[in-house]
């Protein structure tokens, strides 16, 4: 059924007049009877009787106007919701993030609720390559994780920062004001190390293969927090990004870089396709504008 000539109806039989219905509708009288007949041929029924200026809904036609009313509402509704959608007065996106990566996110989350307060953001934890796997079955439309992702999985990404990982131990570990450590000096050193499902660890195995040697793992966390606990117990080293570094009171802890090679700790953006969400544009947006990232050109619909 041909919404133009339902609304051309309605409209004539709530202003019962062929007349004052063009005059509302900035149309002609014959374009409005023409589409009243256009209607009636599609519905395979008489809708209007016409008793000189008197028109008079058949039972057929009070059925298709009374739906066509509804029709036409919850177009209008439907036309609200876009624009409101469109506008960022309206919607909802899941975030996908890790916890060794939500202390950056503080000041984003507050920037956003202040700059959406009309979108619903929720937060949803987990490791790095368990959000990937998400995100390219559908089941998130955007997340966080540490590069590098599972080409695998083919998602776009796109880098927040980048910043050097530190080898952390207890007290006199390593030689007296060394600031940075090789990699390759860890080969038969005992690690503490977040666990598999981490991205990070990935990363970090991945390099360790790279220098030609198999880690030896003394233990695994999901939490950071105590494999900085156990490194200061002596148990091994903790390798942790510059970002925790600073947030921790390091003086009972000995805190080197690691370099040849330095390896970055990489937190990105990861999401399937060209199109995102205008919430999930807005997110991007607000990231970008809080933590310098680059912005991300992307398709809209």
């Amino acid at each position: 059924m041909d919404l133009r000539s339902l609304r051309y109806f309605v409209e004539t039989v709530r202003l019962n007049s062929f007349t004052q219905a063009a005059e509302s509708l900035h149309v002609t009288q014959s374009t409005i009877s023409k589409m009243v007949r256009q209607l009636e041929e599609e519905v395979g029924a008489q809708l209007l009787i016409r008793e000189g200026r008197r028109l008079t809904l058949t039972d057929t036609g009070n059925v298709v106007y009374e739906r066509g009313l509804e029709m036409l509402n919850a177009m209008r509704q439907l036309a609200a919701e876009v624009r409101d959608t469109q506008a960022l007065e309206r919607g909802h996106l899941t975030v996908g993030i890790p916890p060794m990566i939500n202390l950056l996110f503080t000041p984003v989350l507050k920037a956003f609720r202040q700059r959406h307060p009309n979108i619903t953001l929720t937060l949803q934890e987990d490791a790095g390559q368990a959000i990937e796997r998400q995100v390219a079955q559908g089941d998130l439309e955007i997340g966080l994780t540490v590069l590098p992702a599972d080409p695998a999985l083919g998602l776009q990404s796109s880098p927040i920062a980048s910043y050097p990982i530190w080898a952390l131990a207890a007290r006199n570990t390593f030689q007296k004001n060394r600031t940075t450590l090789k990699l390759k000096s860890l080969a038969n050193t005992p690690l503490v190390l977040l666990k598999d499902d981490f991205a990070m660890t990935r990363a970090l195995r991945t390099a360790f293969a790279e220098a030609g040697f198999e880690p030896q793992i003394a233990a695994q966390s999901g939490q950071w927090d105590w494999l900085v606990a156990m490194a200061s117990a002596g148990m091994g080293v903790a390798l942790l990004p510059e970002p925790f570094i600073h947030r921790l009171a390091i003086g009972h802890l000995d805190a080197v870089k690691l370099v040849d090679p330095e390896l970055p700790w990489q937190p990105a953006h990861v999401w399937r396709g060209a199109y995102l969400s205008h919430a999930a544009r807005a997110w991007l947006e607000v990231c970008h504008d809080v933590l310098g990232s680059e912005p991300i050109s992307l398709a809209k619909e």
